[in-house]
């Protein structure tokens, strides 16, 4: 009986590992002033296979789309994306000046200190999707996340 118990456990393992393909790490939103309608989000992703963000969504929000900052004719400039690449075993930065989230039309004020639940979309190169929901912790205007002060990369 023993022997099933182990097998039941170690295919239980194999599946979660299985599911849990992308790593989120140190998600945070920006906190927002009463009057707010969008809010941005960032956090660290890491794919154990190739795979591709294609969609976020949140319950603070009317809309939430996956953004990018670039340089255009020397301005900065924010568009939505269809999603981001995300290469096996490659840490990808969602951060400001780079990739990030975007909500709109939020439904409330989102304060420092409280937590948002944040629904990501990750497709695998099968095309298969999955959802990976984190609790982002909300930080001050003010907030630089440290890993990230002076980094505009991806």
């Amino acid at each position: 009986m023993n022997r099933h118990l182990i097998a039941s456990l170690a295919a239980g393992l194999f599946a979660t590992s299985a599911l849990a393909q992308v790593t989120v790490t140190e998600p945070w939103v920006r906190a927002t002033v009463p009057a707010a309608k969008s809010a941005g989000a960032f956090m660290h992703l890491q794919s154990a296979t190739t795979a591709r963000l294609v969609g976020v969504s949140t319950p603070v929000a009317d809309r939430a789309e996956i953004h990018e900052m670039a340089m255009e004719n020397n301005t900065m400039r924010m568009r939505a994306v269809e999603g981001i690449d995300l290469p096996a075993g490659k840490p990808v930065h969602l951060a400001s000046g780079g990739y990030h989230l975007m909500f709109f039309g939020l439904k409330r004020q989102l304060k420092e200190g409280e937590t948002v639940p944040v629904t990501l979309t990750v497709q695998d190169a099968a095309k298969k999707q999955t959802s990976v929901t984190v609790q982002a912790q909300v930080k001050p205007l003010t907030y630089v996340a440290p890993a990230m002060q002076g980094h505009h990369g991806h």
